[in-house]
């Protein structure tokens, strides 16, 4: 019952309240970033496979700026993160537009993180059961490792939540992201999400 409906009700819930207690600060990070990105926006929507591989539009709160070379090429990820985008990225501050995700149905609070389309291709048939769910904000793999183990381990770590979903399991996801991010644990950059590209193997 958890699963198939309890989880989606109370994953409404929850988002709806906490966009209208977090509106007044969101506003604020807006003006904020306004002046930081230099013009190039706020926000920062990226296709993302959803459940059953469904693509959406993510957003997240935007990081960097739009500065390019000479030649008209943008720069380097690590010269155009701004030091706002790099305390944001540090509190996961970045992550909340994703609250959008969720209202809408797109995401859940807990659930495996959306990557790339284009990695749809190269997952094994058992990896590829991380789509049996909502993707999530925050997720098992996320508190057991993030940037920190190889992709196979991460891949394995969101199907076991797939096999194990609970309410107390979610429970216990959420307080450990609480943890991590106050004690800013296994941070990652726009740009810098993984150690290397999932290539299939690694």
């Amino acid at each position: 019952m958890y699963r198939h409906f309890l989880k989606r009700l109370l994953d409404f819930c929850i988002t709806f309240c906490a966009l209208v207690v977090l509106s007044p600060f969101m506003l604020v990070f807006i003006i904020i970033l306004h002046f930081a990105n230099k013009g190039a926006g706020v926000f920062f929507t990226q296709d993302r496979p959803g459940k059953d591989a469904k693509i959406f539009k993510a957003v997240k709160f935007k990081t960097m700026t739009d500065e390019r070379d000479t030649e008209g090429k943008l720069l380097p990820d690590a010269e155009r993160i701004t030091r706002v985008g790099r305390l944001f990225r540090s509190l996961s501050i970045d992550e909340l537009p994703q609250l959008w995700n969720v209202l809408k149905g797109d995401m859940a609070l807990v659930g495996p993180r959306p990557l790339l389309p284009k990695y749809l291709p190269l997952y094994s048939k058992e990896q590829f059961r991380r789509h049996e769910v909502r993707p999530g904000i925050t997720g098992w793999a996320q508190v057991n490792g993030r940037n920190n183990i190889p992709w196979t381990r991460k891949f394995e770590l969101d199907v076991w939540y797939v096999d194990h979903l609970t309410m107390w399991l979610d429970i216990r996801i959420l307080l450990l992201t609480v943890k991590k991010v106050f004690a800013r644990e296994d941070i990652a950059f726009e740009g810098e999400a993984t150690t290397h590209p999932f290539d299939g193997t690694n």
